[in-house]
């Protein structure tokens, strides 16, 4: 993570925590000594470009590596993957997105658009419904994240309390510095083989 991902240092700390809390449950699994199930869904919430995506990719990663899923491959899906526009569409939309990311990890970006209270024609609360079961019956089979600004993010688990309370993890992502978008731009441009001249920095 330190290699591939500029600052976040608050984010990779608590990646860090994660992963050695699933190795010791990892190790506890192996010598027999009684473990809970750990819980894996999260909930990643921050601007859009400070690394949402990229990290769900990682988590996915050192899930498949410590075999808490067992294909390794992340989904992303926004509201329009999920829900339909009429009467019986979201159910089937919403279980074969689930099916295509099963062994995986669902990553639902701007989450907080699945529930709409003021529209009674809104079929988001089935999707949630769907999600609530798949979270809680098949937990060993996917991991879902869902993702977004902070603020609509905690209306939306206020309005949802369900959701909520199956997400063990809740990771802020804040905003880079500055410095640290220089620095990103100039790994950018490293790739493309270009530099900045002084001037420009």
């Amino acid at each position: 993570l330190d290699e591939e991902l500029v600052g976040l240092i608050p984010v990779k700390s608590r990646i860090r925590e994660i992963a050695a809390l699933l190795l010791i449950d990892k190790l506890r699994r192996a010598l027999n000594i009684t473990s809970a199930n750990p819980g894996l869904h999260m909930s990643f919430t921050g601007s859009p470009g400070t690394g949402k995506t990229t990290v769900g990719l990682k988590m996915a990663d050192i899930l498949y590596q410590l075999g808490y899923i067992k294909k390794g491959h992340l989904l992303t899906v926004t509201r329009d993957d999920l829900v339909g526009q009429y009467i019986g569409h979201t159910a089937p939309k919403t279980k074969e997105v689930l099916k295509k990311a099963m062994g995986g990890v669902l990553f639902i970006d701007e989450a907080y658009y699945l529930y709409k209270p003021d529209n009674e024609r809104d079929y988001g609360s089935e999707a949630i419904e769907i999600l609530l079961q798949v979270m809680e019956n098949q937990r060993e089979d996917i991991v879902v994240i869902l993702a977004g600004y902070k603020e609509p993010m905690d209306k939306f688990y206020e309005s949802n309390p369900g959701l909520s309370s199956r997400i063990a993890n809740h990771i802020d992502f804040p905003d880079y510095s500055t410095e640290e978008l220089l620095q990103i731009a100039k790994l950018m441009l490293e790739e493309q083989q270009y530099q900045l001249t002084v001037q420009a920095e």
